[in-house]
């Protein structure tokens, strides 16, 4: 079967189409990554969705309005990536665009609620592709009691699971979130949550500073100075300390995360505050792993495997080699997957997964009380 996987992050940089040929099923399912692709978005709708991420408040007529549009997006993606790769697709699996997620329960009107919001209409993907669509995967490891996130840590099982060998698999999108597979490991035993932001505060930044998207390759960082006081007092917010499983997204590290963090900040040199919040991005990685995945002197995990924007980001991987000393860091282009094509290949294999009606969540990771088959299928 080939499948479509459709991803966009955090960074709502634009559309990840990676398009996959799968057979098996569960953890001896085998894939072959046959193309990937990237899709910008337009300036107009990345300042829309930005817009309405974690916003007090919203037009429903607006959030509609771009639920349909994004499904148009991610369809036309879908087809020209297919087009361009000379593949007939059997099936399509959209993770959607988050505009808000809440992992744990709170109280509203009487109950105490968890919910989440991936918006970009499936039935509107379905219809312009010509194949099923699996969408919305989040909310069944929700209602098992899950946290919703992270999802991909199936796929970082079924790739990278080894007999002899420990590993960490980090993903650094907008938001950071790693997987710990011990040397054996079993799917209950592996340890994954996202360890706090990636790029999202350096890319905020960035913007707001240099009027740039992004710090290419870490240029900018390299030429700044760490604020230490600074990253040690927001290390100490209570994110970083919760135990997993937990997820995280703009809710925590979002625009008023972002405010604070130049408020203390101050005066500082421009390019010391990229520097800043680059370090807070590998510290609190690292900070991760020696607390929850690896303390110090454990020596079970001696390699960790990036995938993501953050990769390519060479003042951030040398701070992030700089703490995890005894850690080899490799990228996932060296084991074979395209750095940029991980997570879209993750929800080509889950829709595949759900087609097949094999639950893919991991409860070890998310906090489910059971295995649960994810998200929902529309057809053309």
């Amino acid at each position: 079967m080939i499948v479509a996987g459709v991803m966009s992050g955090t960074s709502v940089d634009g559309i990840d189409v990676a398009l996959v040929r799968l057979l098996g099923r569960g953890f001896r399912t085998r894939f072959e990554l046959l193309h990937h692709a990237h899709t910008p978005f337009p300036a107009r709708v990345r300042r829309a969705v930005l817009a309405v991420m974690n916003a007090p408040r919203a037009a429903v007529a607006d959030l509609a309005r771009l639920n349909f549009l994004l499904g148009e997006l991610y369809g036309s993606a879908v087809v020209a990536t297919a087009k361009k790769a000379e593949v007939s697709l059997d099936l399509a699996g959209c993770h959607g665009q988050t505009i808000y997620h809440q992992g744990t329960p709170r109280a509203f009107l009487g109950r105490e609620i968890a919910c989440t919001w991936q918006t970009g209409e499936g039935a509107i993907i379905a219809a312009r592709t010509g194949v099923p669509v699996v969408s919305d995967f989040r909310p069944a490891d929700m209602a098992a009691g899950g946290t919703g996130a992270p999802l991909v840590p199936f796929l970082d099982y079924l790739l990278y699971r080894h007999r002899r060998r420990g590993r960490i698999v980090q993903n650094i999108g907008g938001i950071a979130n790693l997987t710990a597979i011990a040397a054996r490991a079993k799917p209950e035993e592996v340890i994954a949550f996202d360890t706090g932001p990636g790029n999202m505060v350096i890319d905020a930044v960035t913007e707001r500073l240099f009027g740039k998207p992004f710090d290419r390759d870490g240029r900018i960082a390299a030429r700044g100075r760490v604020l230490d006081v600074v990253v040690s007092e927001l290390l100490r917010r209570a994110y970083f300390r919760r135990p997993p499983p937990k997820t995280a997204g703009r809710e925590e590290f979002g625009r008023e995360f972002v405010a604070d963090f130049l408020r203390r900040c101050r005066r500082a040199r421009k390019e010391d505050v990229v520097a800043t919040a680059t370090a807070l991005t590998a510290f609190s990685i690292a900070d991760a792993v020696r607390a929850f995945v690896a303390p110090a002197g454990e020596k079970r995990f001696r390699e960790m495997i990036v995938s993501g924007g953050g990769a390519k980001n060479k003042t951030l991987m040398a701070m992030l080699g700089s703490e995890l000393t005894g850690v080899k860091l490799r990228t996932s282009d060296e084991l074979g997957l395209p750095l940029e094509a991980k997570e879209a290949v993750a929800f080509a294999v889950l829709a595949y997964e759900t087609w097949r009606r094999v639950p893919s969540n991991i409860p070890a990771a998310t906090g489910a009380e059971r295995p649960a088959v994810l998200g929902k299928i529309s057809y053309p």
